[in-house]
């Protein structure tokens, strides 16, 4: 089990390090090696602030698929009341598109920040089969839970997908909270940090890895691990909302909870704070 857990983390890394060789480049994004979810592209500051609320970009040939995953979105509370803060921010612009790559994930990027450090834009992509897939359970515990089992009832795929909305959401919210120079300082030392890791023979004692990762806040996979559970953070958010059948929300929060123990027990307090603040108070197994 942790074999695996470190095998996929050396593929993340060959992908983190693609794609923070990119930096800025929102023209074309990493495939994601967990078949789910690429890297967050970064770029630079914007000159000015953006708004305008929310640009949807999806082509007609799209539209319909597009919005019965959004009508899944804004069923819940948590999906309306994000939804309207971006719509009704005057000072950020949040662009979503649908698009052929990465065809059952999406990816979250094209971060732009004014001169006083505030994140004015994002874009999410989603890919054109959202409803389609099941990202693996070790970065993913919260999308993973509603891989269909024989004693389950299959959920709807445009749920799945609305879901995967939810995570991405996660990430804009989250990006619009951290340090801009931090976020940025990581998008210019990663690349070099995984350069120096692939040609030392894997040696993350290095002392030019250690005083990276320092400046950083931890090592590449270390701090897209991160990202994603605050993405799956608040797709657990959604799926709380989304799920008021005791039966049904226990059986997915047992899930998460497995994969929680098992492969992100050290990030278990964000996940054990969605279900504290569940209306009826029903924890499904969690302390």
């Amino acid at each position: 089990m942790r074999s695996s857990r470190i095998g996929l983390g050396l593929l993340l890394l060959a992908a983190v390090s693609l794609f923070f060789t990119e930096v800025g480049d929102t023209s074309s994004e990493p495939h994601s090696v967990t078949n789910y979810h690429g890297v967050e592209p970064v770029a630079a500051p914007a000159p000015a602030d953006r708004g305008n609320g929310i640009k949807e970009d999806v082509p007609n040939k799209y539209i319909t698929r597009y919005e019965a995953w959004k009508a899944e979105f804004l069923s819940t509370e948590i999906g309306r009341e994000q939804w309207d803060y971006f719509t009704k921010n005057p000072n950020f612009q949040l662009t979503i598109s649908v698009a052929r790559e990465n065809a059952e994930g999406a990816t979250t990027g094209g971060y732009r920040w004014n001169d006083q450090g505030a994140l004015v834009a994002a874009t999410i992509v989603l890919g054109v089969r959202l409803d389609e897939g099941y990202p693996n359970p070790i970065y993913f515990p919260v999308m993973n839970s509603l891989v269909p089992t024989e004693s389950s009832t299959r959920i709807d795929g445009n749920t799945l997908a609305a879901t995967k909305i939810a995570h991405e959401f996660g990430h804009v919210k989250r990006t619009s909270q951290v340090d801009s120079i931090v976020y940025q300082l990581q998008a210019q030392l990663i690349p070099q940090y995984n350069k120096i890791f692939l040609s030392n023979g894997r040696n993350a004692k290095d002392p030019r890895l250690v005083e990276i990762a320092g400046k950083i806040g931890g090592t590449p996979v270390q701090i897209w691990e991160d990202r994603e559970y605050w993405g799956e953070a608040n797709a657990m958010v959604y799926l709380r909302d989304r799920f008021t059948d005791e039966r049904m929300r226990c059986s997915l929060f047992s899930k998460i909870k497995s994969s929680v123990d098992l492969y992100a027990k050290s990030y278990e307090p964000r996940f054990l704070e969605v279900v504290r603040a569940t209306p009826d108070r029903k924890v499904c197994g969690w302390p």
